[in-house]
This record gives structure tokens, C-alpha cells and sequence, in this order.
């Protein structure tokens, strides 16, 4: 049995399990929704589902709604909101800056800034980087469908990738930037205790590290905190991992 059909099988026992749907439309206790080809498949062959079971939908701006199957035939479902469960979220003012990586590293790297809190993620093209080659539209389906799983009630902004020169160029004063870094002369948790109260990003490099120019240019850019992730020289999406791990545990919502 896959994870979905235990999910199911955990809800329909009476479980605190859900399907979770993300849907672009509003939410309320009138309209009726129809559903993608794609969510009608996943409710109808994944989770066998239909008429009449419940569901739970939400958007990133109206909270956690019920609702009920009308009717899954075919390609084509419809549901109809019933009650809100909770009220919506704030977004958290978090970014996650990576290079991307081949395609199964960088959706694990998506799939868990998501599950870690982060509010917009950002592909950085670098010297070392493994791929140029990015798919925005995909990397979004990735962090909808890490929401659905780990109870958000917002999906992460996907930003288009630019070169991290441009992105550093473009920099807002307003936030800081922590840049991970082994040859760091300060922890990550040094770091974020002179930083202050500003809203952070963090920035992860790629697998072969910043070519010497990168690691110029952010240690001169006024809004960086170059920081190390420990003794160990880690894989690059186990660091994007450790580090919001370790921002959520100093400085972000895990307090």
C-alpha cells in the first residue's frame, strides 16, 4: 500500500489524516469548485474517492476549508466548501536562495524548505552550479504538493532563477542574508545573533562551493553573514535542510 492509500485508509478509520488540496480559487460555503484533471485522478484512481466524501481545501489567502465531493467521473470532479476549519496564516517572511541541483536533489530541496516554513524560494545561477536548466512551473507542483502534506496553509513563492550576482545587485536593505559557507569563521547561530531582528534569507551554494570571486562578493556585500554549518562538509541539500532547521530553532517559528 502506497502512502497516499495509508493516508486514506487512516482517515476513513477515523485517523487525524487528511487529503489536502490546494486550489487557486476562493473559498467560501456557496460555490462549488471543479477540480483539475490532475486532482480528479489523484481523488478518483489514488485515494478512491467519491460523491460524498469529504476533503479539505485551501488557497494561501482563506484559510482550511471542508468539503464534500459532488460528483468525480472521469477527468472532471466537483466540491463544494462546507465549513472553515482555520483561519489563514501569515506567510513566513523567510527565503531559501539555492543553486539548483540534478532534478531529484533539488525537489527534496524544495519539498523541505516548504515543510520547514519558508515563504519564497529562489534558484541562484553560480560558477559550480550542476544545472541552468529550470523548470519554475515544476518546482511549484513540488512545494504544492510538500503543502498539502505537511498542513500549510500557503504555498511558497517560486522566483525565477538569476545569476547570483543579480540577485546580490538586487538585494533589499531591509533583509539579511546568511550565506553558508565551511571556510565560515562564525556559527550559523553567531550569525543570526548579530544580525538583530531584520527578516533573513539563506543562501546555499552548490555542490563544488563558491568559486573564489562568489565568496569575494559576498563577503563584501553589506546585507551577508557568511556562516558555517558545523565541522563536517555537508551535501548540498542536507545543508539547506540543516540551515533552516537551525534558523527555525534560533531565530524562526520553532521557538
Amino acid at each position: 500500500m502506497g502512502r497516499a492509500q495509508e493516508e486514506h485508509e487512516e482517515e476513513r478509520a477515523g485517523g487525524r489524516s487528511a487529503i489536502r488540496l490546494f486550489v487557486e480559487a476562493a473559498l467560501d460555503a456557496r460555490a462549488p469548485l471543479a477540480l483539475t484533471p490532475a486532482q480528479t485522478h489523484y481523488l478518483r484512481s489514488v485515494m478512491r474517492q467519491g460523491p460524498g466524501d469529504r476533503i479539505r481545501l485551501f488557497n494561501g489567502r482563506d484559510g482550511e476549508w471542508e468539503a464534500t465531493i459532488e460528483s468525480l467521473t472521469g477527468r472532471a470532479a466537483a466540491v463544494r466548501p462546507g465549513a472553515r476549519l482555520a483561519a489563514q496564516t501569515p506567510v513566513p517572511d523567510l527565503r531559501l536562495l539555492f543553486a539548483p541541483l540534478k532534478a531529484t536533489t533539488t525537489r527534496f530541496v524544495v519539498q523541505k524548505a516548504t515543510e520547514l516554513g519558508v515563504g519564497a524560494i529562489h534558484p541562484v545561477l553560480t560558477h559550480h552550479g550542476q544545472t541552468r536548466r529550470i523548470n519554475v512551473e515544476r518546482l511549484r507542483v513540488h512545494a504544492i504538493e510538500a503543502a498539502q502534506q505537511c498542513r500549510r496553509l500557503d504555498v511558497p513563492q517560486i522566483l525565477p532563477p538569476c545569476p547570483l550576482a543579480d540577485a546580490l545587485a538586487a538585494w533589499p536593505q531591509d533583509r539579511h542574508l546568511l550565506a553558508c559557507d565551511p571556510n565560515a569563521g562564525r556559527s550559523v547561530s553567531k550569525a543570526l545573533a548579530d544580525g538583530g531582528d531584520k527578516p533573513w534569507a539563506i543562501l546555499i551554494g552548490p555542490e563544488g562551493g563558491f568559486a573564489p570571486e562568489e565568496t569575494r562578493m559576498l563577503a563584501n556585500h553589506q546585507a551577508v553573514f557568511l556562516a558555517r554549518l558545523g565541522p563536517r562538509i555537508l551535501r548540498a541539500e542536507t545543508a539547506a535542510a540543516a540551515a533552516l532547521a537551525c534558523f527555525q530553532a534560533i531565530a524562526g517559528d520553532w521557538r
